[in-house]
């Protein structure tokens, strides 16, 4: 380049124009990033929060380091804005702008004064004993990362462990509510059952899980081997989960006591069950019945009953039985009813079964009707004038509503005849009786 300064060759225009547009983007990347922890969910609780502990001291240093991060990039920011100006002052830049230019993009000229407290708990400057520190913008901005990728660690892994930990206690503790409850029904108590015992050990050490995943999340992070990512790592479960199965293990020996009451409980459950199917059958063969009578002609199709009520009723009774341990009561009450409710889903079926049966019927003749156009096809007989108009004779009154059964099976009938006289083949049974409405497929 031929023309030096005190930081080295002079930078001429081009290199200028560059090294601005490089800082611009890196300016508006550090401060959209800086805004992001600023705002970051675990920096807020974090600062809201009672630390202790190893928690307490990481942040006390992180929260230094955030504040000196903001003190650098504002020098960061002036410095840039100085050499934005200079360069705007005219299109051509003289060599002195030039020379000024350089000092402040490749030279130390950012002059940051010490923070007695920032200096004493940011992890950087320990031990340089200095009040001020000049730095280039490239050595500044390092120095930015370094610190950025501390606090952001910290703040991350805070994070993630309140994110998963108290959410995951408090569902524990709501099903050690349920079970302490359940264990009290069946006589479950502390100093009189082992597992009563064992459940009020399981409260307390929840409590003071609780209490400290809160005040020192950092003592529950275990770090990912060989990660340098912020936030690398997992959280500790580990006293979580030797609780959950603590009380997994309190919940199997109070279903054991509980035995004889589940018995009755499951079969109230499979007795709902019942009932309820038979009512959907039910409901299902009157909506049939519906359909039936609108597109079958001269068709007997059965009534169908209402649902169950007085079972229904019975089956609350039952239940009220069970709620009062009137197990006296209860017990010959579900005998009788669970007969009654496999009786009542039965008769459902059959009434099902009974009223959709001239639309199998239907559909029976349908298949038979294009099984035989198919033969037909087959032995070059689907242009035959006679076989056509009987075809179209039977398919019209199979796909017409109502459809009268009788008469569409005699035109089925009438169109097998034909079609067997064509094959060569015997008469069809059935021509002279409608009821018989067996063919030759």
């Amino acid at each position: 380049m031929g023309v030096t300064g005190a930081t080295g060759p002079v930078m001429d225009r081009d290199e200028v124009d560059r090294a601005l547009a490089r800082l611009g983007a890196e300016h508006e990347a550090i401060e959209t990033s800086l805004l992001a922890l600023q705002d970051h969910a675990g920096r807020r609780l974090l600062e809201g929060a009672e630390l202790t502990g190893t928690t307490k001291e990481r942040w006390t240093a992180a929260d230094a380091s955030i504040t000196l991060l903001w003190a650098y990039f504002d020098a960061y920011s002036d410095t840039f804005r100085s050499a934005r100006d200079i360069r705007s002052r005219r299109r051509w830049s003289s060599r002195e702008d030039l020379v000024e230019l350089t000092e402040l993009l490749r030279g130390e000229c950012v002059t940051l004064a010490g923070s007695a407290t920032a200096t004493a708990n940011a992890p950087t400057l320990h031990g340089t004993g200095k009040l001020s520190h000049q730095y280039s913008l490239a050595a500044l901005v390092e120095l930015m990362n370094e610190l950025y990728a501390t606090s952001l660690d910290m703040v991350v892994t805070a994070d993630a462990v309140w994110s998963a930990l108290p959410a995951r206690i408090d569902l524990l503790a709501a099903e050690l509510q349920r079970t302490r409850q359940l264990a009290h029904s069946v006589g479950v108590r502390p100093g009189e059952h082992p597992a009563g015992d064992d459940l009020e050990r399981i409260t307390r050490t929840l409590t003071a899980l609780r209490e400290r995943v809160i005040s020192d999340p950092l003592a529950f992070w275990l770090p990912a081997q060989g990660s340098s990512a912020p936030g690398g790592g997992r959280p500790d479960t580990t006293v979580y989960d030797r609780e959950a199965r603590a009380l997994e293990d309190v919940r199997r020996e109070i279903d054991a006591v509980l035995t004889v009451r589940q018995d009755a409980e499951a079969r109230l459950m499979r007795l709902r069950d019942v009932l309820s199917r038979a009512d959907r059958t039910l409901a299902e063969a009157r909506s049939a019945r519906g359909e039936v009578l609108a597109k079958i002609a001269a068709s007997e199709v059965p009534a169908v009953s209402g649902p169950p009520t007085a079972l229904q009723e019975q089956l609350a009774t039952a239940a009220e039985y069970r709620r009062h341990a009137q197990w006296h009561r209860l017990s010959p009450l579900l005998e009788s009813l669970e007969e009654k409710a496999e009786d009542e889903l039965m008769r459902a079926r059959e009434s099902l079964t009974a009223v959709t049966q001239p639309l199998a019927v239907r559909a029976e003749l349908r298949g038979r009707l294009d099984a035989y156009r198919a033969k037909v096809a087959r032995h070059g007989l689907a242009e035959d004038p006679l076989l056509i108009e009987r075809y179209d004779a039977a398919r019209r009154m199979l796909w017409s509503a109502p459809c009268d059964l009788r008469v569409a099976e005699q035109a089925v009938l009438r169109y097998q005849q034909a079609a067997a006289e064509f094959f060569g083949g015997p008469r069809v049974p059935g021509q002279a009786g409608p009821s018989d409405r067996k063919g030759e497929y």
